[in-house]
């Protein structure tokens, strides 16, 4: 609380630039229902999830800086600090620099007087900051007077009466390098051989370490010594291995020893690039991915892929994908990714169906449909094309995986990187860039089976976002969120749908750029697709032609149709095929019943019957121009067809069977945990039914917290205090009796307006979960909800949730 409430003075005492400077960085403290003082706001920015938000997002020197402070135990000066990390002369900009960017964060902040803080979470990231264990002070805190009295004896020292006398003048003695340096430099060889390498192993020490009058095996030599002096400090219980204090540590690690500083990026290997070679390669990218996308949501549309029985779509299903889309495993990854996340597919049963928002969106121009997936890739929480776990098991894609906060701060932290080249230079190698990424993300990777980032470098040079080593048009305004200008880009760089093909006499229809919906859809319903990318091809053979007969389509529609789309006349080849297929089809039709074969042909019908591969059917003739099968209609259909026959199917009442399949389409898109409306003609299912509720102003509520009392009283209805704001608060807080006023605030808020909501669960088995959490229902003393950690309907009670946090926002 003491931390809290010097973030609270703190925050009261900045101007409100500043204070908005604070809400724009850390966006979830500030997410509805908005804080009403900064003492609320205080709380938000201190809880541990918020924390965990904003912890990735550092650059190295911010960690460092960080983990220095944390091994100096707050509060601590700003000199001590700088003597820490060796810049107390050359680097102190540097470090000022750093500790602003960490105020900004609200992670590190000036008390008033003359001492850093820092969030109680943010020192709870490092078990040991600098491989430096507690203080001594910290270390003998159940040690009894007697203990102290031989410690300061061994070391020489008069011992003073008391117990808190004793322990100062100890903790004065250890405070000082000199002294323990001197002390240890008259130990015997074994004490000092073991002090020396103690103090840079970190507080854990070796597995085997077992101190004097323990049970087990002998102690290391000189360990007696030591722990006599309180250079070791072993637990009361005898628990563990003994401990070297912090103060320790350091005196032993030498005067020239400083804590880890980078506060200057890397240097990369860069070369010469001009702004038209990145538009040129990044144009050529987008618009080949574009095409692909296309065709892998297509194929997705034609037949919906099946989801596996432990969850996404397997390898199987990806690699027919692929095949129909002319397109390799990432590419396919990548599109079904980001158009789930757009909203573009959802689950549907045991399968993955386009929504309706997909036909919308298939009858845009490309430069539309690429804006739509490039801004969902930015916000994805995984990395699509990282197709194999650390035991180099194949990954399914649409798993419903936990989202990866650091996959996308990989992201993020790759435009920074890039976006920081010197003007004119790119990358030699883009890979080269990694570097440069850690340092700006160094908690952000999750590839251990790759090198650190090769996975999202691959998958925005695929998108164009990285071209030539540089970033393109697309990742400037990627990076800075600036849909407008995304929009501008992605229409100057990427070429308009064609809605013409050449036309060969091979029987191929060649595409350059990308088809449009209809061309595309046409194309694919009278010939095979062959390659996809910046030219398109199809092939024209009797088997597409007569597909498409079999849909109800005459030879004169066909021709007519191909006709349209021809950048020139009709091939002569291409109409005969046409011409000679549409001849043969029909020629025998089935009916169903016993499933009896008739035509107007008794020459045609014995060739049948006598067919030697079709002797599996059971065929018999009843009449010159009938036959029957043994086999049902859909079987003996199929395997005329095979033997190159063209036969139609008729329905119950003699007509023609028209063999054209409706596009599956899911009903119901899962909810994700975010949710922002889709570019494509629909929205994100988190957010379908949710009322809007848009992200505050950040000056405009720095100024309204500024006026505000620095601390707002919490209701207490039971004891006539101050009203809840609405009836849900009220309910909540009579239930969920450990939530602070804040947290019910939230809580409440989330079930009003439809939104998600993150919260930390204590199930019944005393298990400790954080679950993000939409569809609330409200039903005290429970709360049902769509749970995306089990992906499925949950009912959890409120007295069980201790604690709620807003979902990130975008």
């Amino acid at each position: 609380m003491k931390s809290r409430s010097t973030l609270t003075t703190w925050l009261g005492g900045l101007d409100s630039c500043r204070l908005a400077r604070v809400l724009g960085t850390r966006r979830d403290a500030a997410s509805p229902p908005e804080p009403r003082s900064v003492g609320e706001l205080a709380g938000r920015l201190q809880r541990p999830g918020s924390v965990a938000l904003a912890l990735p997002q550092l650059a190295l020197p911010h960690l460092q800086v960080a983990e220095a402070l944390a091994a100096l135990r707050t509060p601590a000066s700003r000199d001590a600090l700088a003597l820490l990390l060796g810049t107390a002369n050359d680097g102190i900009r540097e470090l000022d620099a750093v500790l602003g960017a960490l105020a900004d964060q609200a992670l590190v902040w000036p008390d008033g007087e003359g001492k850093l803080r820092m969030a109680g979470p943010l020192r709870q990231a490092w078990d040991a900051p600098l491989g430096l264990d507690a203080p001594l002070e910290e270390l003998l805190a159940g040690t009894t007077s007697d203990e102290l009295r031989g410690i300061l004896a061994a070391l020489g020292i008069k011992p003073p009466g008391s117990k808190s006398q004793r322990l100062a003048a100890l903790v004065e003695h250890h405070s000082d390098p000199e002294r323990i340096l001197s002390v240890v430099a008259k130990a015997p060889a074994a004490a000092r051989k073991l002090l020396e390498g103690r103090a840079g192993a970190g507080p854990a020490g070796p597995a085997r370490f077992v101190m004097v009058g323990s049970p087990g095996p002998d102690p290391e030599p000189g360990s007696r010594w030591a722990l006599e002096r309180g250079f070791l400090v072993q637990d009361r219980h005898r628990y563990g291995p003994a401990r070297m204090p912090a103060e320790v540590a350091l005196a032993l690690r030498g005067p020239g020893w400083h804590a880890p500083f980078q506060p200057v990026p890397p240097s990369v290997g860069l070369a010469p690039v001009t702004p038209a070679e990145v538009d040129r390669e990044a144009s050529a990218a987008a618009a080949a991915f574009a095409t692909h996308a296309a065709s892998v949501l297509s194929a997705c549309s034609t037949t919906a892929p099946a989801r596996l029985k432990s969850g996404g779509i397997g390898a199987r299903e990806l690699a027919r994908i692929g095949k129909a889309a002319q397109a390799d495993d990432a590419v396919v990854r990548l599109a079904l990714e980001t158009a789930y996340a757009a909203g573009l597919l959802a689950r549907d049963g045991d399968h993955v169906a386009p929504t309706k928002a997909y036909d919308v969106w298939a009858e845009q121009e490309p430069p539309e449909r690429f804006a739509v997936l490039l801004q969902a890739w930015r916000n994805l929480p995984l990395t699509p094309t990282q197709a194999r776990d650390e035991d180099n098991r194949a990954l399914p894609a649409l798993a419903g995986a936990p989202p990866c906060n650091g996959c996308m701060q990989a992201r993020h932290g790759l435009l920074a990187a890039a976006a920081r080249l010197p003007a004119g230079q790119g990358m030699r190698v883009a890979s080269d860039l990694r570097p440069l990424i850690a340092w700006h993300r160094p908690l952000a990777d999750s590839s251990p089976d790759e090198p650190p980032f090769a996975t999202v470098i691959r998958e925005a040079e695929l998108l164009g976002v990285l071209a030539r080593g540089a970033l393109s048009a697309f990742g400037i305004h990627l990076r800075t969120g600036d849909t407008e200008g995304l929009d501008v880009e992605c229409r100057r760089l990427l070429p308009s749908a064609t809605a013409t093909a050449w036309i060969g006499a091979d029987l191929t229809a060649v595409v350059t750029g990308t088809p449009s919906a209809r061309l595309a859809a046409l194309l694919d319903s009278v010939a095979h697709r062959e390659t996809s990318g910046t030219a398109s091809v199809w092939r024209f053979s009797a088997g597409s032609v007569r597909r498409a007969l079999d849909a109800g389509r005459s030879a004169e529609d066909i021709t007519a149709d191909v006709a349209a789309i021809a950048a020139g006349p009709l091939p002569q080849p291409l109409s005969y095929l046409i011409t000679d297929t549409a001849r043969g089809h029909g020629r025998v039709r089935l009916t169903p019943a016993a499933c009896v074969l008739h035509g107007d042909e008794p020459a045609l019908l014995a060739e049948l019957a006598a067919h030697r591969r079709l002797a599996k059917l059971g065929l018999r003739q009843l009449a010159p121009t009938v036959l029957i099968s043994r086999s049902p209609l859909d079987t003996t259909l199929a395997a005329l067809r095979a033997e190159g026959y063209a036969p139609v199917a008729e329905t119950a009442d003699g007509t023609v069977r028209i063999e054209k399949a409706r596009p599956r389409r899911a009903t119901t898109a899962v909810p994700a945990p975010r949710g922002s409306r889709t570019r494509g003609g629909g929205r994100t299912a988190a957010t379908s039914t949710a009322k809007e509720s848009a992200t505050p102003d950040p000056s405009t509520l720095a100024t309204r917290l500024l006026a505000a009392p620095p601390t707002t009283p919490e209701p207490a209805p039971f004891d006539g205090g101050a009203p809840f704001g609405t009836d849900t608060e009220e309910i909540v807080a009579g239930w969920a009796k450990r939530l602070p006023y804040s947290d019910i605030r939230q809580l409440a808020h989330a079930i009003d307006a439809g939104q998600a909501i993150t919260v930390e669960y204590v199930a019944t088995s005393g298990n400790r979960t954080v679950r993000t959490l939409s569809r609330l229902g409200l039903d005290p003393p429970y709360l049902e909800a769509w749970c995306h950690l089990r992906g499925a309907e949950r009912v959890f009670t409120l007295s069980r949730i201790h604690g709620v946090m807003s979902v990130a926002p975008e």
